[in-house]
């Protein structure tokens, strides 16, 4: 860890990428958020170099921080992008935004999938907990006793009629069919995931869980969209740290 150190402990820049907005964070070695979110549109197109620049200036009046934790939108390894459905996966595959945040910051940067960053901040430890998060599409990640399983990127999954989960229940789908048919496929995609992941416990997160209007099965809870960002201090985690190992012998895979 390069710079200063807070004297409770290190000062982290936690940054979340979505589809809709970019938003970012300074938080205590407690996870806590010093201050209040600074958000910003993500720009269309959404290519590397024009979010690299936007994260900048957003994260510009902030304060001073340690470290960097960043929540990206796809299939993220070892700091490099495998797929930004979203953004654009063919402007961003194999684009290493964990080192160009770093370098254009000037701070050590660690970056895993969005669901999994907002995962880390509200799991229990225990057992087998499953995170999905409604937004722009359909986040997901799982763990097992507190530690990220290997990401499954479940958005791109067909569910019904050749639609993958992003398609069926993602912001577009909810405009589209209206709360009652959203909340419906919503319910049925809780249905199979409790299927397909026999999980203990299932949070729901990302900007339209609060759309949910029906109860939830037992084991099943909304969390704040917040843990998006508040989860990052757990990037920096010691237990984490293999996660994030340089492997040069490991090929991403070709688009």
């Amino acid at each position: 860890m390069s710079g200063a150190t807070h004297p409770s402990g290190p000062l982290t820049l936690a940054i979340d990428i979505g589809g809709t907005k970019l938003k970012a964070s300074v938080l205590a070695v407690t996870g806590r958020m010093i201050e209040q979110p600074n958000r910003v549109d993500t720009p269309h197109p959404a290519k590397p170099d024009a979010v690299v620049a936007a994260l900048a200036e957003l994260v510009r009046t902030l304060g001073a921080f340690d470290r960097i934790s960043i929540g990206f939108p796809g299939v993220v390894r070892r700091g490099r992008v495998v797929t930004a459905p979203n953004l654009g996966t063919e402007d961003w595959h194999a684009y290493a935004l964990a080192d160009a945040l770093a370098e254009r910051l000037g701070k050590p940067a660690r970056m895993l999938n969005d669901a999994t960053v907002q995962g880390l901040g509200v799991i229990s430890g225990h057992g087998l907990e499953c995170v999905i998060t409604l937004g722009t599409g359909m986040g997901f990640a799982l763990f097992d006793r507190g530690y990220p399983a290997p990401h499954l990127e479940l958005s791109q999954h067909p569910v019904r009629k050749g639609m993958t989960y992003d398609q069926w229940i993602g912001d577009a789908a909810l405009h589209e069919v209206g709360p009652k048919i959203w909340n419906r496929r919503v319910r049925k995609a809780i249905d199979i995931i409790a299927t397909l992941v026999n999980y203990d416990t299932l949070a729901i997160g990302g900007g339209n869980a609060k759309r949910l209007d029906f109860a939830l099965p037992a084991g099943v809870r909304a969390v704040s969209n917040d843990a998006g960002i508040t989860g990052g201090i757990r990037l920096w985690d010691p237990l984490l740290d293999p996660m994030f190992v340089a492997d040069d012998a490991m090929a991403l895979p070709a688009r």
